[in-house]
């Protein structure tokens, strides 16, 4: 038997429970390892430190485990786990439920601030996308652009269409899904009551049921038996009557008899009675035991191997090539849709005369609040007299007061409450958002081609030089001249700043700061932590300033930030206030921390909108000159930065210095882009990663120049 790697539906049903049994614990701290695996580490009252592993991976899981089997802390935390420790480091988790039977489960965490709920996705490729507490996604894992469905920051998160719940259906409705089904028993089971082939064969055993014997040949009683073996799965599942195991195959390796774990399941199965089995007390400990072994047994196996195997770049390229053309298809679908929404919308214009006969008869009628049955019974009296406006008419739906008309063989219901021209505009608007979904999804067919350009390349390079990957590696981030490729990819990032002003300082720590009033506000009330620094101009019209001092493992407040960070920072703030505005080419700025920033004034006093009061000793930054760079960057993401001299050069691939001066902040955009786009090779990535509408983003206010 080949290892467990996903937790499945039933496997769900068990951990909802189980883990509800932590609400009310704490999060203190989230981190992201390689893209997959999402550690939350939290504090409960009872248990005291309590670590949650998702993994959506090759492995797909989400359990808790011990705290010696959580891997080491990363190095600094990407965007994903910096947005996720500022939503709901301090939130309690509130929830834990599985989506209907399906393979998600959704963990939500609350804070007087706001509600956060992130949603792990253990089926197919796998993801985890965090949403708001209106259900819009913040940011997730994988952007999903398909025609069912769209994962993608800023939309409303859309789960797959709901699978067919066995657990929650009374015996009747049991009956009518296993006999529309032509297949046998035990498949039955498995696809159409979304058990899967496991617990299918199991259902089947304790049933005394044949796994082949076909649903024409099953008799009321089996049905029966059936469904009593499955209401006492629910009922074991529901009331957290589990009997957790991990079962053990041993297999001959150089006349050494090895013991590998094979499978982990919350209740024995009859289908196991053969396999060895150790007993756990519950489920999640069964779980973390096997999945912490499996790993161990993985990395002995990668290390046995290590120096022979090549990587799997086929099967990259092979999921690649599959996205793609899932993604064309997406956009064959909408612009098909699209289409067949204008034609109908024509259609009602061309037949407007019919069109308008129809919905004034029902509008009429139901002034004089006739019943809709009423209603559609004329008109089927009017299709018997070969009335042309009655013969177009399919069927009325009171509920939702539309009619549907069958005209010129093309089928289209409309709201009888409205005129044609109306019903002929939602039309309109229903084809352009179709539309806007599809540039969508070829803005994400793009990024999907260039993921598949780049495993091409890191293979090709692979065949070319017989180096280790180490090396092929160092060498790419080395010797890459990004100004002379003809072709870079576009690897684009949305992290939850970037609506703000950001940098980040040489060391790595993320400086926001706010565009205005509102944002001011936003930051000091929504992101200013303990331990981070605020810091402010000696100058009326800057920024709040906002320097968030979140180090690799430790807590924020253990966090000892270097003094050139802080003065970076404090550039910032002077750079991007009205000082650089005024023309002048140094100020003043100040530091404190964030229990000396409040909105109450002393007495007398009054605070405008974004104003706040400080309090206490402030640290000053004196005669700071307003040093700007503008670059772009090429390595793992690609885009523009600006900031502080210092903070910028070395993360970019080329940048321009820049002063007060004489040019607006659109015209110097356009200058910076013309120069940007005469330093690449590749004209056409400075036009998708740094037009002059981005370059600006990054401006101080006011006149600018480049600095020659």
């Amino acid at each position: 038997m080949d290892h467990k790697r996903e937790l499945t539906s039933v496997d769900l049903a068990a951990l909802e429970r189980e883990l509800g049994g932590y609400e009310g614990a704490k999060l203190d701290k989230a981190y992201l390892y390689e893209d997959d695996l999402l550690r939350l580490k939290m504090r409960d009252f009872d248990r005291g430190r309590v670590e949650l592993l998702i993994e959506v991976g090759e492995n797909k899981r989400a359990h808790v485990v011990d705290a010696d089997h959580v891997p080491d802390a990363p190095g600094r935390p990407p965007n994903f786990a910096m947005m996720l420790r500022n939503r709901i480091s301090g939130g309690e988790l509130a929830d834990v439920r599985q989506f209907e039977f399906d393979r998600i489960m959704e963990f939500e965490f609350d804070r007087p601030d706001a509600s956060t709920t992130v949603v792990a996705e253990l089926f197919g490729d796998g993801n985890v996308a965090v949403l708001d507490e209106h259900g819009e996604v913040v940011d997730c894992l994988e952007t999903v652009r398909l025609k069912s469905r769209t994962v993608a920051p800023g939309s409303q998160y859309e789960f797959p269409s709901a699978r067919f719940n066995p657990l929650t259906v009374d015996y009747e409705t049991f009956l009518e899904r296993m006999r529309q089904s032509d297949a046998d028993v035990v498949r039955t089971l498995a696809t159409q009551l979304n058990f899967g082939g496991l617990y299918g064969e199991e259902l089947c055993t304790r049933a005394g049921i044949p796994y082949n014997q076909a649903i024409g040949d099953t008799d009321e009683a089996e049905f029966e038996r059936l469904y009593e073996v499955i209401a006492d799965l629910k009922a074991r599942l529901r009331s957290g009557d589990l009997d957790p195991r991990v079962y053990y195959e041993y297999e001959e390796i150089e006349g050494e008899e090895i013991e590998r774990r094979v499978d982990v399941t919350p209740i024995p199965l009859e289908e196991y009675d053969d396999v060895e089995s150790r007993a756990f007390e519950t489920f999640t400990e069964a779980l973390d035991e096997y999945f912490y072994e499996v790993e161990r047994e993985d990395t002995a196996e990668e290390i046995a191997d290590a120096g022979v195997d090549r990587p799997d770049f086929e099967s990259e390229i092979e999921k690649y090539e599959r996205i793609i053309q899932q993604q064309q298809s997406a956009i064959e679908d909408f612009e098909s849709d699209a289409e067949a929404e204008r034609e109908k919308a024509e259609l009602l214009y061309a037949r407007y005369d019919l069109v308008d006969e129809i919905l004034s008869t029902i509008q009429g009628a139901r002034t004089q609040d006739t019943p809709w049955d009423e209603i559609e019974a004329t008109f089927e009296e009017g299709k018997e007299q070969g009335i042309a406006a009655a013969e177009a008419v399919e069927g009325l739906d009171g509920s939702e007061g539309t009619v549907t008309l069958s005209i010129d063989d093309v089928r289209v219901t409309i709201d009888a409450t409205m005129g044609v021209e109306k019903n002929a505009d939602q039309l309109y608007q229903a084809a352009k958002r179709i539309e806007e979904k599809k540039e969508g999804a070829q803005a994400a067919i793009e990024d999907t081609r260039e993921d598949l350009e780049a495993v091409e390349r890191r293979r090709e390079n692979w065949e070319a030089e017989d180096t280790t990957e180490t090396q092929e590696q160092t060498a790419e981030a080395d010797d890459v001249d990004w100004l002379s490729r003809a072709s870079i990819p576009v690897r684009r990032q949305e992290p939850w700043y970037d609506r703000f002003r950001w940098f980040r300082t040489s060391n790595g720590f993320l400086v926001i700061g706010g565009r205005n009033a509102d944002q001011n506000e936003e930051l000091v009330k929504k992101y200013l932590d303990r331990g981070d620094k605020f810091f402010h101009a000696q100058a009326h019209g800057g920024p709040v300033t906002v320097l968030k001092a979140t180090g690799p493992s430790e807590s924020s407040r253990d966090v000892d930030i270097p003094d050139q960070d802080k003065r970076e920072a404090a550039t910032f703030a002077v750079a991007y206030s009205s000082v650089w505005k005024d023309g002048k080419y140094a100020g003043d700025a100040y530091m404190v921390d964030p229990d000396q920033v409040s909105k109450t004034p002393e007495s007398g006093e009054y605070l405008e909108k974004g104003g706040f009061a400080i309090r206490g000793d402030r640290t000053y930054f004196r005669d700071l000159e307003v040093d700007v760079a503008v670059g772009i960057s090429c390595e793992d993401w690609t885009g523009v930065l600006g900031g502080p001299r210092s903070a910028v050069e070395d993360r970019v691939a080329t940048s321009i210095e820049i002063e007060p001066g004489q040019y607006a902040q659109n015209d110097i955009a356009k200058r910076l882009y013309r120069e940007f786009k005469e330093r690449f090779e590749d004209e056409s990535f400075v036009r998708k990663v740094a037009s002059p509408d981005l370059i600006q983003e990054f401006l101080p206010p006011g006149g600018s120049r480049m600095v020659e």
